[in-house]
């Protein structure tokens, strides 16, 4: 009888931690790593070579978008091929909680995108209906504060009465109990109208071992205002901080970066848990609108969408300050690309720019852009680009910022061309930016795909080479481990993932998906028992 399940011997292991790689082989048994050096091929019911690959823990992405792709699609393809084991999702939009219009607009919505029909409006309800049909990957979830202030106050921005601010604190307490990890937010530009309401929302995300993870704001012209309220939460709640995709918009921004690094930095030296995570791209993705004023942004979808025919409403959003502001950060209307339609007769223009589409319908690109929006009947999904190299170069370097990709688990038949990250974030780390222009070390590139975003999430069993960590393991060639996706071509899975191995379960093997689903839901510090 064999005393282990898998040996995978012969490799170079970095196990996570940032030390340097050492050679070793190691066992897997039930799931979990049960033993690292030298040992005998034979004593595995199952023996994998690793010559000539690095053994490494599972990437883990703290930041990503694919609630619903796991629902459509459990393979979690794009993920896994990465190397991908553990996706954190949730941030302007979570699963949960879900009541009244937020409900009817978040089931409408991903009725029609994803063709998906939501049975569900707690935590416990989404993960029995994700691992109903199993899933290839670990999956955690934060909630939304944003959301949760939608759903008591409504879709007007104005302070919360202290009783409104009581059921929202409930309801960040349900959600910790339910197994969320944290508060995971996106304000727009300047960030939170009422950041006390955050603080208090923190509080009690912090009591269950939480975190607060935001996205700062429009990124952009705002910066340090907006990075001055989520350090205000770290200050004032006492709890961790996690800034998703830290980065500068907009080319008269680029370098400044190097402002919000330092800023950061001061106040990591007060003692406040401050971290970030990055994609390794000079463009970003999300919906068209982003693109407007922020009482365009905040309102429902059913009420905006057909105002776009009228001519008052548009004349309102030209004539407002933010909305050039905003084009402007999203790259200018040559940078912001149509990423996906839905409607066949504009599916031509996937892959363009406004620019390029307003040139081609003989229209201004204001007007373009509005008739597009109206003609879609949904803001558009977008790939907008706005950053600079050097400062994804600048972000990488930093050692307490992580690997994130803010995509999706796709696959192939995903419609339209959406974000390469989605497809090629951690090679391309691991390739280009390791390999290829040395702005990392190997061993470096691994940790902050790893123990870094275990550390933020708490989790002291996963992101490392460990006898007693679950056995999320994936083998690379560091000589030929690249990303093919590209933004013409983004539906590309990368080369040089040879193994993915999942709690212990081959998922990838020898770059084809096995179809084993063996991920498991990964809940919050604060989670309670389910009630019967």
């Amino acid at each position: 009888m064999a005393l282990y399940d898998i040996v995978i011997h012969s490799g170079r292991v970095i196990d996570g931690t940032g030390n340097p790689w050492f050679s070793a082989d190691v066992a897997v048994k039930n799931g979990k790593i049960a033993a690292v050096g030298k040992i005998d091929p034979t004593s595995g019911q199952r023996a994998i070579s690793a010559k000539g690959l690095v053994v490494a823990p599972g990437f883990i992405d703290l930041h990503t978008h694919s609630d619903q792709p796991l629902i459509a699609d459990g393979n979690a393809e794009s993920k896994v091929r990465q190397g991908v084991t553990l996706d954190v999702i949730g941030e302007s939009q979570t699963v949960a909680p879900l009541e009244g219009a937020v409900l009817e607009e978040y089931r409408a919505e991903h009725r029609r995108r994803n063709a998906i029909e939501t049975d569900w409006t707690s935590f416990a309800g989404y993960f029995e209906r994700l691992t109903k049909d199993g899933v290839s990957i670990n999956v955690a979830s934060g909630v939304s504060p944003q959301q949760i202030k939608t759903i008591v106050v409504g879709f007007d921005e104005r302070p919360a009465t202290p009783k409104e601010q009581e059921r929202m604190n409930r309801m960040v307490a349900r959600a910790m109990e339910e197994g969320a990890l944290g508060l995971t937010a996106a304000w727009h530009a300047k960030g939170p109208e009422n950041p006390g309401e955050i603080v208090e929302m923190a509080k009690v995300a912090g009591r269950y071992g939480g975190y607060y993870g935001v996205h700062l704001g429009s990124e952009g012209f705002d910066i340090m205002e907006e990075l001055e309220k989520a350090i205000r939460v770290a200050r004032e709640a006492a709890i961790p901080v996690h800034v998703y995709h830290l980065k500068m918009r907009a080319k008269s921004n680029w370098g400044r970066v190097r402002q919000v690094v330092e800023q950061i930095e001061e106040a990591r030296r007060e003692g406040l848990g401050i971290t970030a995570n990055q994609y390794p791209y000079t463009a970003m993705q999300h919906p068209w609108r982003r693109l407007f004023p922020r009482w365009v942004q905040n309102a429902p979808l059913s009420e905006t969408i057909p105002r776009f025919k009228n001519p008052n409403f548009r004349a309102r959003v030209i004539g407002d300050p933010e909305f050039d502001q905003y084009v402007n950060e999203h790259g200018g209307w040559e940078g912001v690309v149509a990423a996906r339609f839905d409607t066949p007769a504009l599916k031509r223009f996937e892959g363009k720019s406004i620019a390029e589409i307003a040139k081609i319908r003989g229209e201004d690109p204001a007007s373009a852009c509005f008739n597009l929006i109206y003609e879609e009947g949904n803001f558009i999904y977008g790939v907008h680009h706005t950053m600079s190299e050097e400062d994804v170069k600048t972000v990488m370097r930093v050692p307490w910022v992580s690997i994130g990709s803010d995509g999706s688990a796709l696959n192939l038949d995903y419609p339209g061309k959406p974000h390469p990250r989605s497809f090629g974030t951690n090679p391309r780390v691991l390739g280009k930016y390791t390999r290829e222009e040395q702005v990392l070390t190997l061993e470096d590139a691994v940790r902050k795909m790893t123990t870094l975003p275990a550390q933020v999430l708490g989790l002291k069993d996963r992101g490392m080479i460990r006898e007693g960590c679950w056995a999320d393991v994936v083998l690379f060639d560091p000589d030929a481990v690249a990303d093919t996706a590209t933004y013409d071509s983004p539906k590309q899975y990368p080369k040089g993932i040879d193994t993915v191995l999942v709690n212990g379960k081959v998922v990838i093997d020898q770059g084809h998906h096995t179809g084993a689903r063996p991920g498991k839901v990964i809940f919050g510090p604060g989670k309670k028992p389910s009630r019967a």
